[in-house]
């Protein structure tokens, strides 16, 4: 009788928690749409990729702004403490002066001076300026591309950790129904065996029974908790956040998939990968545009204006008249002859360029490997799904015909043992064979470039 309390109280216990779940998650419920728009919200990893388009855009604009006017301002006040001499000839201040007189020092210099001026400078000609800008466009759809192969990456993960929680639910609500179909089978056989009609020996066997589902019912509830925190760490949610998934496996039409087992040709510039190698095809033939472009003159102007005073003391320095200057220069910049620099950077820059061209091409082969191995994993694994699940059907039936054989004394105790343990099995083998099918679908959408689009 303790044992027989214990394990209905266990089952009482279940109940009771997994409606006081239910009740808490009421709130937060989500469909597998809504957890993959929620990731791509708070996920880190594509924050991450957020702030290095925003990086982008900050070198996009310091590109630019290296062909706009550069205006500096120079301010100079300086106090010559000791004035350096000039040594010259005695003659230069006596022209009567013997050849032979020692040299005169004199100072030439004030006590105080200052300067205030301003430049400026303005790009006219540069061959890697314009070739900076043309490529900032690229650079810009670069970074844009990266932030959504961060967001594919994250909705592959938030979509496969979903599914796991799924079917681990639906795993633990068919296990609480054999505990309870279990449990009921042995009060009836208790009954019995009041009745001196089976054994005691047959009741015994049940409760092993019972003991190993629940035992079973506790990992795969533990197995629930992993699932939902691996989601929720998916999503970027906090852990102490309660999350309630709102999709059913009665809303999946396994049936309108099979359209999608066919292998068909797949469409590269659907992939980010290889939309991101296209961009770097890009950013790699400007690259080698820009060590050519080196070759041509760079043109510039300048114009500065200043002021300028020296007097030995500061007040004569700040009220007399300060002097006027300007200059206008125009620099040109002719590159003669850079030791065959630029020859080897060229040959440098299209080898990287053919090195795009060739991983385009093993991107090529890799997804259309990909797509095939995908279309026939998920054939197999629907193959897989339909064989169990006709092998749950069939062990309900062997259940229930031994069950009827047990009742009416023309069957055994553990031949309803057995059939039960059959049961619980195809059942588990089913779930295993549906999570490898939605897995399946979704490594076939990856393949095919259609699990997320911006």
């Amino acid at each position: 009788m303790k044992n027989e309390q214990f394990i209905r109280s266990g089952i009482l216990s279940l109940a009771m928690f997994f409606s006081i779940i239910s009740v808490s998650a009421q709130d937060a419920s989500y469909t597998l749409q809504e957890a993959v728009d929620y990731a791509i919200k708070h996920n880190v990893n594509i924050k991450s990729a957020q702030l290095d388009a925003v990086s982008a855009e900050a070198r996009i604009g310091e590109i630019r702004g290296s062909g706009l006017p550069q205006v500096t301002a120079n301010l100079n006040l300086s106090d010559n403490v000791i004035i350096q001499r000039v040594f010259l000839p005695a003659n230069f201040a006596d022209p009567n002066a013997s050849p032979d007189a020692p040299p005169v020092a004199v100072q030439f210099g004030v006590k105080y001076s200052g300067s205030a001026s301003a430049t400026l400078n303005q790009l006219i000609f540069s061959g890697s300026y314009f070739i900076g800008l043309r490529a900032a466009a690229t650079y810009r759809e670069l970074a844009s591309k990266s932030v959504t192969q961060s967001k594919v990456t994250v909705a592959e993960a938030v979509t496969k950790a979903y599914y796991s929680a799924q079917v681990a639910e639906e795993r633990a609500k068919v296990l609480d129904l054999n505990i309870a179909r279990v449990d009921s089978l042995k009060r009836e056989t208790e009954i019995m065996n009041k009745g001196g009609f089976v054994e005691l020996l047959d009741v015994n066997r049940l409760e092993v029974q019972i003991n190993n589902l629940i035992t079973e019912r506790q990992k795969v509830q533990n197995l629930i908790e992993l699932s939902y925190t691996l989601l929720k760490y998916q999503m970027g949610m906090p852990m102490t956040e309660s999350i309630k998934l709102e999709d059913r496996f009665d809303d999946l039409s396994i049936e309108a998939l099979k359209s999608e087992f066919s292998v068909t040709a797949v469409n590269y510039n659907s992939r980010i990968e290889y939309s991101l190698l296209d961009t770097q095809f890009k950013l790699a033939g400007l690259d080698l545009k820009n060590i050519r472009s080196g070759y041509l003159p760079t043109v510039s102007a300048s114009f500065g204006y200043g002021h300028n005073n020296g007097r030995n003391s500061l007040p004569d320095l700040f009220g007399t008249k300060w002097f006027n200057n300007s200059v206008l220069a125009l620099n040109v910049n002719i590159p003669i002859f850079d030791g065959f620099t630029k020859k080897y950077q060229v040959q440098q820059k299209k080898v990287a360029l053919d090195k795009v061209k060739l991983s385009q091409t093993l991107l090529e082969q890799s997804i259309d490997l990909e797509s095939r191995q995908a279309a026939t994993n998920i054939k197999n694994a629907y193959a897989t799904l339909e064989t169990q699940r006709r092998n749950v059907d069939l062990a309900k039936e062997i259940v229930r015909v031994s069950k009827i054989k047990y009742k009416e004394g023309v069957g055994s105790n553990i031949e309803v043992i057995n059939a039960e343990s059959s049961f619980k099995e195809a059942q588990t083998n089913y779930y295993s064979a549906l999570y490898d099918f939605l897995i399946s679908k979704v490594d076939l959408s990856k393949a095919k470039g259609e699990l997320y689009h911006d």
